[in-house]
């Protein structure tokens, strides 16, 4: 396999990643609705840590190739993908707070990426 060191498509694989680790908590969530030890908590339960290790597996390709505190940094991005999660699966509301929120943190998230280009 040809290993590439273009930023874009690291950039790309590590959002990838984020949105597979947001998921995370949304397996968090439906198991802490189910009885501890039933079917569908060992599911939901099993599912977490199955993204987890998914996870932890890019995450360790991608710091090969991109800067950490980029990496790093980019993984706050998890928190829009958490509003978006809450309102689709749990039916949450999306209020101004949460979307200033999020806009702030993806402001600093992209002054961080622009300051190591």
């Amino acid at each position: 396999m040809k290993k590439t060191n273009n930023k874009a498509v690291w950039f790309l694989i590590l959002h990838i990643f984020i949105i597979i680790s947001s998921f995370t908590t949304v397996f968090s969530k439906f198991a802490a609705g189910c009885d501890f030890l039933s079917f569908w908590w060992i599911v939901f339960y099993g599912l977490n840590l199955l993204f987890l290790f998914i996870y932890a597996i890019g995450w360790q390709q991608i710091i090969k190739h991109l800067p950490l505190n980029t990496a790093y940094t980019n993984k706050a991005v998890s928190i829009a993908w958490g509003i978006i999660w809450g309102l689709t699966f749990f039916g949450e509301t999306i209020t101004w707070n949460k979307i200033v929120g999020a806009l702030v943190v993806i402001a600093g998230v992209i002054v961080v990426v622009k300051s190591d280009a």
